[in-house]
């Protein structure tokens, strides 16, 4: 049966798509962005995440199981100087954050043959993302602040416009 066998198979054989996954992770290690397919993207994410995530077990980890891990990742990406770059420099970026290591920015489509393109690059260690309140600017916290404060103090409730019942 093949129950959690889903993958990304880009009408490419097995071999064709682990060498490909192979060469665009290099390129994203090395260059820290890159601009590829939209298909290509999306079946890179988790193939890029995963080794990432092994390079952060590895920094944690003692000895012989970070030589295991550097191994296994050596054997999926097939480039010591890439997996080198990844495993001493490029990890420290990642140690705070819990996955989510990639982002995917949709661009127009290729002029040729119109397929979707897009880039995937590395999220910086400090970016909190779309949700946060710390993008925000502080006048508009302050504002926000002030206003949650003022309908509390007046005895009004927030929803429905009425006075409490005290």
């Amino acid at each position: 049966m093949r129950h959690l066998k889903q993958n990304h198979r880009l009408g490419v054989e097995r071999e064709h798509r682990q060498a490909l996954m192979a060469n665009l992770a290099v390129a994203l290690i090395t260059h820290g962005r890159i601009q590829t397919t939209l298909a290509k993207a999306k079946a890179l994410r988790p193939f890029i995440e995963k080794i990432i995530t092994m390079a952060r077990k590895a920094k944690k980890a003692d000895p012989a199981r970070s030589v295991h891990l550097r191994r296994q990742a050596i054997a999926r990406i097939r480039d010591k100087v890439a997996v080198k770059t990844l495993f001493n420099e490029k990890v420290d970026e990642f140690v705070n954050r819990n996955g989510g290591y990639t982002r995917i920015y949709k661009l127009v489509p290729r002029r040729g043959d119109a397929a979707d393109m897009a880039i995937i690059e590395f999220i910086a260690g400090d970016d909190q993302g779309y949700g946060s309140s710390r993008d925000e600017p502080e006048s508009t916290q302050e504002v926000k602040a002030d206003a949650d404060s003022g309908a509390k103090a007046d005895g009004k409730d927030e929803k429905s416009g009425d006075e409490k019942k005290k």
